[in-house]
């Protein structure tokens, strides 16, 4: 058992680092080159960009849209037993989550092309995990209370629904000013998947009914599976006891760097510009899929049956040795519903993700600021609209923002409203108020601080989650170093 939690825990923590699916506080915050990466069509001003390895983008995330830690271990004189009932058994459904995922630049940059300066280039590697498992509600029952009081209940086995992951990301992607108010992008990707689990569309149901020949009768119908690759060869890995932490972090580069399963994907997505101060960008990301094809170890439990238990002749069957009528009953199962392994090669699909965002820019930019529309000040060629016009073009924002990404039980939706402002050339901030199902109260907020050439940024969700982290449903943080040289200097 110890095994198995340390895969969750190891596919939440992803490759070692936190970071959230949603960016809504990243999301065309334009200032800072990572944008690019939740929306390759965003606006770029600069010149060239170059993330600090290791720590350009870096943070954590967890969420449960169920209990918290609070809600079975505060101090508050009501019996564990019965927190465990009310709160977790019958408190939570099937499509409550404990989710996480991660992500952390290994390199990243950008350059302007000097033949085409309308082209915005940008490169890099990053690891990433996530982990989405949901609470698995008439199973949890069955366990809590047993089938002797529950007769003709039908236990589902589709509350049954897991999937997590650790992969490597390589990636290339060219930004375009297609003319004064469209800006396109597209990012090609090419994953190495370190390890990966899943376990959803499952089917069947557990009954307990009256018996014929005997008190109660059992019916088991299933259909359920699990896919894996690399995890097997990781959990044996740490089974050996004749295994070094060195063997361990070179399995884990062999399978990050094209020695795993290979995929393919894209990222797509656009800025327009409505009028002077209306933008409106959508981005879609991570279009493709993996092909596992190595390290597999899949398990199925299918088929049907029922039975009354054991049938006793008396008093004959008390006195007959030669027969073991309890393996009996245990292989009439087994053949019935097979539990199997095999090493059947796999196509998983990446999470697919969605933004899309309108946002009204207002308030006086001030003449000769970098966010200047007529770049008073640039050095650039006349006439040369890519490097007029994508500059920092606002003083204060406001605006709206739709996340949405494909989970095992279906899309899952966030809506964010969002403020933001600038403070000379050094300072941005952005705040937000985000309404999905880990929590109604999230605010969030966002610093980047440009000192010179070196840039600094940190984003943080719910906020009023951080006075009680242990009572919160949700918690995001994230920084990143880059050094950047803007289209003006």
């Amino acid at each position: 058992m110890k095994r198995w939690q340390l895969l969750i825990l190891t596919s939440s923590l992803g490759i070692g680092v936190l970071y959230a699916q949603n960016k809504q506080l990243l999301y065309d915050f334009y200032e800072i080159p990572q944008s690019l990466m939740v929306n390759p069509g965003v606006k770029t001003p600069y010149k060239w960009h170059a993330g600090i390895p290791l720590v350009s983008g870096i943070g954590f995330q967890a969420g449960t849209s169920g209990i918290t830690v609070n809600d079975l271990f505060a101090n508050d004189g009501v019996d564990f037993t019965t927190k465990v009932r009310d709160r977790a058994v019958y408190g939570m459904g099937p499509r409550d989550e404990f989710s996480g995922s991660g992500q952390i630049e290994v390199f990243y940059g950008g350059f302007r092309s000097a033949n085409r300066p309308d082209d915005y280039y940008s490169f890099g590697m990053y690891g990433e995990g996530y982990s989405s498992i949901f609470w698995p509600k008439d199973l949890a029952i069955l366990g809590f209370e047993g089938n002797a009081n529950n007769l003709n209940r039908r236990f589902d086995f589709s509350h049954l629904a897991l999937q997590g992951e650790a992969v490597n990301v390589f990636h290339f992607g060219v930004n375009r000013k297609m003319n004064d108010k469209l800006d396109l992008g597209i990012r090609a990707k090419l994953y190495s998947s370190v390890f990966e689990f899943r376990s959803k569309r499952n089917s069947g149901y557990f009954v307990t009914t009256q018996g014929d020949n005997n008190i109660l009768e059992n019916t088991l119908v299933a259909e359920l599976e699990l896919q894996t690759s690399g995890v097997k060869e990781f959990i044996d890995i740490l089974d050996d006891t004749g295994a070094t932490g060195a063997d361990l972090q070179q399995w884990l580069l062999g399978r990050s760097f094209f020695g795993g399963n290979l995929g393919i994907g894209a990222d797509f997505g656009f800025t327009y510009q409505l009028n002077q101060n209306t933008f409106l960008t959508g981005s879609i990301l991570d279009l493709g899929f993996i092909y596992h094809t190595n390290g597999l170890e899949n398990y199925t439990l299918n088929g049907a049956v029922s039975n009354e238990g054991i049938e006793i002749l008396l008093p004959e069957d008390l006195f007959d040795t030669t027969t073991d009528i309890w393996q009996e009953l245990v292989d009439e199962i087994e053949r019935l519903v097979p539990f199997e392994t095999n090493q059947n090669s796999f196509i998983s699909l990446r999470p697919i993700k969605l933004n899309a965002s309108v946002r009204h820019n207002f308030g006086s930019i001030g003449k000769g600021a970098r966010g200047s529309s007529n770049f008073d000040h640039c050095s650039c060629k006349p006439g040369n609209s890519a490097l007029r016009t994508s500059n920092l073009d606002y003083r204060s924002a406001m605006g709206a923002h739709l996340f949405m990404i494909h989970r095992p039980k279906g899309p899952q939706a966030a809506l964010t409203a969002f403020f933001q402002h600038r403070f000379g050339n050094l300072l941005a901030l952005k705040t937000t108020y985000t309404l999905d199902k880990y929590s109604f109260t999230n605010i969030g907020l966002g610093l980047n601080l440009q000192a010179g050439p070196v840039n600094f940024y940190v984003l943080a969700d719910n906020l009023l989650g951080y006075g009680n982290i242990a009572d919160s449903h949700y918690a995001s943080f994230q920084f990143g170093f880059n050094i950047i040289s803007w289209n003006d200097n």
